[in-house]
């Protein structure tokens, strides 16, 4: 059921779904299971002052720009969806390269991003990643950029995203962690454990306090040792729905380059803790983020 939606939205929803519209204009979907990390994504990024760190420190760098456009082109008269787009950092990182989405949908579970999204030009619609309500492929770009680590069921996520693709149309996803370089084992896993006070004292976007630092790790279910993505997630995910993935390993500290294969080098600390865990630094395995481009086949 939907009341009264904006434009001509109602074509891209599944028709069985229960929407509401409240009077700012973000949709919203009943969530069936709010499970722990979506409560703390909630929270989090629905906190004014959390939610304000995090959209300026976070994914708005020169080589993220880079890396990004070089991926998307241009986006100008095309239908775009980030999923778990948060207070909008991707667009607004964006938006004076790449130039105008003809419908850019922003899909959040906390409303107090959204209302923070929708401000910079979003269709906000608060819903859960893991069961999306919208129609199969109609969406050009869907883009999940820090997302998959956040929800619970990385797989399901990965799943729901790619049926929204149209055939000839692209997936994205980038800065979820590679499980292969967050293997910490002994004294690397030490000197991961007392990063924390270090953020704290450095005022690091997320870690401004005690309490922020809580809630921000808390949103992150797949950001510790011996979790994160792997190729195969991608792989045995997006194939059978006939994408063609390309995966590229980096560090955040190359731009355009990380796609001809130049991952960079993480910190001296991320180095230290690898090289403790008995982990080479100097491999695409130990390249702390995993980009996945993928192209559904016509």
């Amino acid at each position: 059921m939907l009341n009264q939606p904006t434009g001509n939205l109602s074509q891209y929803l599944l028709k069985d779904v229960e929407i509401i519209q409240d009077q700012t204009g973000i949709l919203s979907c009943k969530i069936q299971n709010p499970t722990p990390a979506i409560q703390a994504n909630s929270y989090y990024f629905g906190h004014s002052k959390w939610a304000k760190n995090y959209f300026e420190a976070c994914h708005r760098d020169e080589k993220f720009i880079d890396l990004w456009q070089a991926v998307i082109g241009s986006w100008c008269d095309k239908i775009v969806v980030d999923i778990g787009c948060g207070p909008g950092n991707l667009y607004a990182s964006l938006r004076e390269n790449c130039g105008e989405p003809r419908l850019l949908l922003g899909v959040d579970v906390s409303y107090g991003a959204l209302q923070m999204a929708e401000k910079l030009g979003y269709m906000p619609i608060l819903a859960d990643a893991q069961n999306l309500p919208f129609v199969c492929e109609f969406a050009d770009m869907v883009m999940l950029n820090a997302c998959l680590h956040h929800c619970d069921d990385m797989a399901k996520v990965l799943r729901e995203a790619g049926r929204l693709v149209r055939p000839g149309g692209l997936l994205i996803t980038d800065h979820d962690p590679q499980r292969s370089a967050y293997n910490f084992r002994g004294l690397g896993f030490l000197l991961w454990q007392i990063r924390l006070p270090f953020y704290r004292l450095l005022k690091r976007g997320g870690h401004s306090t005690p309490e922020e630092q809580f809630w921000s790790i808390a949103t992150e279910v797949h950001h510790q040792p011996g979790d994160g993505v792997t190729p195969e997630l991608y792989y045995e995910i997006l194939k059978p729905l006939g994408f063609q993935v390309e995966l590229y390993p980096h560090n955040h500290t190359v731009g355009v380059e990380v796609l001809r294969g130049n991952y960079g080098k993480s910190s001296w600390k991320c180095r230290v803790a690898q090289r403790l865990s008995g982990i080479n630094p100097n491999t695409p395995e130990a390249a702390l983020s995993l980009m996945c481009v993928a192209r559904r086949k016509i």
